[in-house]
């Protein structure tokens, strides 16, 4: 059954050839170790690919603890690529920096490995042993950058917020293995309330029990700890702030990902008989996240922090996606999926752009910086034009149709009144997203008595290289491209 899990191992073995290479060429890391990472995932990618099927039919593996499925095969896809982007990212982000490179794309390749295999849980304890490999790596990635104050803030608020997370995924897990081996419901028969078929079947037969109800909530509210929904999103604009620009990047797009890959898998399997108790609060938790990312994001001048409650607004709009699928509609589920993907153009397109244009000491980045980028960085402008117009959901930008397929989901399950305040949250949206073009491309500067035109702050622009040019004109052109055409990402 092994190899059906080819591409996690690979992401390990290419993980052990990064430390092998800084350990035995030291004059490689600078420059190879960075593509060696890069073009790793991207063959891995390729592989996933162009084999297919061929390799992604496991179907039910290890005892039933990993599933694979077209979903699974999808988002293996998606977080090989967000990979790559990181460490692309990664690669510019270090040229400013003098601390140990090499690490830093060893962990990510973990964390992507455990991203994957998070898609195919089929079981409670290999959900949970996936889900702490990934946030155990996210607690070295965020306070990587030793030397700042910042950066070790916000791994000591992640590292204390992600273990009262998954203190609560853990004892809603507890709570839902104890009703579903308590032999008084059973009839005396063992049911393995760690699988989720069997505890799928045990809640359709007692889905008013009190203990699952209360087990179901905490695990959701572990996960919405992950995904960045209200009331656990405190942590998110600390966090992003003071990681490092390819970490932030790294847990808007694949952190977020992750947890609603979970989600799903939840609420069409294990949660799917209790859905009438979990819709009401799904549906608060979407409308107020939607409405409290947007609202707290339009006074905001730090960019880390904008991208961080904006990535709040936007775990609202997906989490409507999700309760259209508990209730039953046709097409959500693929707007859930397509959404991610034009999530993740956007937003590498912007972080891509952030990278070049941040400080050395990336935490206090502000819109500032961005004054007229326009006129000396004609690119860097341009690509981040296109991706915050995405984010925005602008059209004829890819985030326009996510956003389109998701309200249309929405609309066929009847969400009305989520569906109205997804369209508010949008259009406050649209204030601090064109704020930021505006600051870029038409920033009126030394206008006397006027404060709001004073001298932008001081920049120092990496120099974009032909590579780090293709890329990001691959992410600009991808965003606008599956605006118009869907066709190929969907099949």
């Amino acid at each position: 059954e092994w190899v059906y899990l080819w591409p996690e191992m690979a992401l390990a073995g290419l993980a052990i050839l990064l430390l092998v290479l800084d350990l035995f060429a030291p004059t490689l890391r600078e420059k190879v170790i960075p593509r060696v990472a890069i073009f790793g995932h991207l063959v891995i990618l390729g592989l996933v690919l162009g084999l297919g099927s061929a390799v992604n039919d496991g179907g039910e593996l290890f005892g039933t603890m990993i599933v694979q499925s077209e979903v699974s095969h999808y988002m293996r896809v998606f977080f090989l690529l967000t990979g790559a982007l990181v460490c692309f990212i990664a690669s510019v982000y270090f040229t400013r920096q003098n601390f140990a490179k090499s690490e830093y794309y060893h962990v990510a390749a973990i964390v992507t490995a455990g991203m994957m295999l998070l898609g195919q849980s089929n079981h409670f304890v290999m959900l949970f042993v996936a889900l702490e490999t990934v946030t155990i790596g996210f607690y070295i990635l965020v306070a990587y950058s030793r030397t700042s104050p910042q950066s070790l803030e916000g791994g000591l608020k992640y590292l204390v917020m992600g273990g009262l997370s998954s203190s609560l995924l853990l004892f809603g897990i507890v709570l839902l293995y104890g009703a579903a081996g308590n032999p008084e419901l059973t009839g005396g028969r063992y049911v393995d309330g760690m699988n989720f078929g069997e505890l799928t079947a045990f809640i359709a037969a007692h889905p008013d029990n009190l203990y699952v109800k209360i087990g179901a909530l905490l695990v959701l509210s572990g996960i919405f700890f992950k995904v960045g929904a209200v009331p656990f999103q405190i942590w998110i604009p600390d966090v992003y702030q003071g990681a490092p620009t390819p970490t932030t990047a790294f847990l808007a797009v694949g952190s977020k990902a992750a947890g609603y890959v979970i989600l799903l898998n939840l609420v069409v399997g294990p949660f799917a008989p209790i859905s009438g108790f979990l819709l009401p609060v799904m549906s608060a938790v979407a409308a107020v996240t939607i409405l409290f990312g947007n609202i707290t994001a339009l006074t905001q001048r730090n960019v880390k922090r904008l991208m961080g409650l904006s990535g709040v607004a936007h775990a609202g709009y997906l989490l409507v996606g999700i309760i259209a699928v508990m209730l039953g509609s046709q097409m959500a589920q693929t707007a859930v999926l397509f959404y991610l993907f034009t999530y993740l153009f956007g937003s590498f397109a912007v972080f891509g752009v952030m990278a070049h244009v941040a400080p050395r000491q990336d935490d206090d980045q502000e819109l500032d910086h961005y004054a007229n980028l326009v006129v000396d960085h004609p690119l860097l402008a341009y690509v981040l034009a296109i991706g915050l117009g995405s984010l925005a959901g602008i059209p004829p930008l890819a985030g326009f149709i996510g956003k389109l397929l998701i309200f249309l989901g929405a609309f066929s399950a009847g969400l009305y009144a989520l569906l109205a305040v997804s369209i508010v949250g949008v259009v406050l949206s649209i204030y601090y997203y064109f704020g930021w073009v505006r600051e870029a491309f038409f920033k009126v500067t030394n206008v006397p008595g006027d404060e709001a035109s004073a001298a932008p702050a001081p920049r120092e622009v990496l120099p974009v290289s032909l590579g780090n040019r293709v890329t990001l004109i691959a992410l600009a052109v991808i965003t606008v491209v599956l605006g118009v055409y869907q066709g190929g990402i969907f099949s």
